[in-house]
């Protein structure tokens, strides 16, 4: 097989050399006349967490697919390691993939499903065994080597499955939606244990999830795929405060997106109306003239009717959740009937469905939508 490493100037010294773990160059791939990925190009730095998020039918798990050597491209390159894979079986490209059903076999024990990989490669039984014991000592399973998969919770399953993943130790490890089987506590639990081992040990981590919040909490940069295509790549933050479309303010997190007006700048900043109330906030750009804005919960104060400088509303939704609050709140805005969803900390003065509040917002958790 012929390798294909990035063009590097010469005279480079070879510890200056940095290439991505991953790297996609205009990559497209085609189900007969179905497109599925479109010219999708991105490069994935060694050592990093990075989530492919969208919904269903965005192209993600296809784009996963495609690195693990499962799906082939229709044009474009694939490369790892700064090689040229795009023609390799997914056994010749160093990776290892979690599948979202564990993919154990349920007549072995844990240690010989850790160590199967190793010893299918030639490994000797006995270092074999040593390895996948090392490994499900590192994700806390330590102890239960002798257990059938059937004899263990879906969360320690998950980790089995980690262990026999990294036991290989790859180039790349790939997650397909690998917390879609577990209870919500747990998935909170392990999706911290995943992060913090690919922390500790520096693994380079593709990940496929449609759970923003999941996507927040364990990557370093989210690529958000819609219709095949990127629709914003970059940081959690970035992309939850600074949102590039109408889209992505509306899939990442909840927000209400309301419609406002920019009336007036001072360098970076505009001067937001969103109807009687009046907000100072990065303009993006954006001529004067109606806006849309993304409002988190978070951001909408209820007060008291007639407070000034608020918009008139009526709550018609009210729920207690235990450490909060949820309202929908109808109000009118730029001639619109709108319905806003609030969150609020307070508890202890709970609204009632019917009553009438003011409206205002808080400038961290609002932001303007470019386009």
């Amino acid at each position: 097989m012929t390798h294909h490493p990035t063009a590097v100037p010469s005279g480079t010294p070879a510890s200056a050399i940095r290439r991505p773990a991953v790297e996609f160059r205009a990559v497209t791939k085609r189900y007969g006349s179905f497109t599925a990925v479109t010219d999708v190009s991105f490069a994935i730095e060694t050592g990093t967490l990075v989530t492919l998020l969208g919904p269903s039918g965005c192209g993600k798990t296809t784009t996963l697919r495609m690195i693990a050597g499962l799906e082939q491209t229709s044009t474009g390159q694939i490369l790892i390691g700064g090689e040229d894979v795009t023609t390799r079986s997914a056994a010749e490209r160093d990776v290892s993939m979690v599948f979202q059903s564990y993919a154990l076999f349920p007549h072995m024990s844990i240690l010989d499903n850790v160590a199967y990989g190793l010893v299918v490669g030639g490994m000797a039984k006995k270092q074999a065994e040593e390895a996948a014991r090392a490994k499900l000592e590192l994700v806390g399973l330590a102890g239960l080597e002798k257990r059938l998969p059937s004899e263990l919770s879906g969360g320690q399953q998950q980790r089995v499955a980690v262990a026999r993943a990294i036991v290989l130790e790859p180039r790349v490890l790939l997650f397909d939606e690998p917390l879609s089987n577990l209870d919500a506590k747990m998935r909170r639990r392990v999706r911290e244990d995943i992060r913090q081992l690919q922390q500790s040990l520096k693994l380079t981590v593709v990940y496929v999830t449609h759970d923003q919040e999941e996507a927040l909490a364990v990557s370093d940069r989210i690529i958000v795929m819609a219709g095949g295509k990127i629709a914003q790549d970059g940081a959690p933050r970035d992309l939850y405060e600074r949102p590039a479309s109408r889209f992505i303010a509306d899939f990442i997190g909840d927000a209400n997106i309301v419609p406002a007006a920019l009336a007036g700048r001072d360098g970076a900043l505009g001067r937001i109306a969103v109807g009687a109330a009046s907000l100072t906030l990065p303009h993006r750009d954006l001529a004067d003239g109606p806006v849309e804005l993304a409002v988190r919960p978070h951001a909408i104060r209820l007060a008291e009717p007639g407070e000034a400088g608020g918009v008139p509303g009526r709550i018609l939704y009210a729920a207690y959740l235990g450490d909060h609050m949820e309202y929908e709140v109808a109000v009118s805005l730029a001639g619109r009937d709108v319905t806003l969803f609030a969150r609020s900390a307070d508890v202890d003065h709970p609204r009632a469905i019917g009553d009438a509040v003011s409206v205002g917002f808080a400038p961290q958790g609002v932001t303007v939508i470019p386009g």
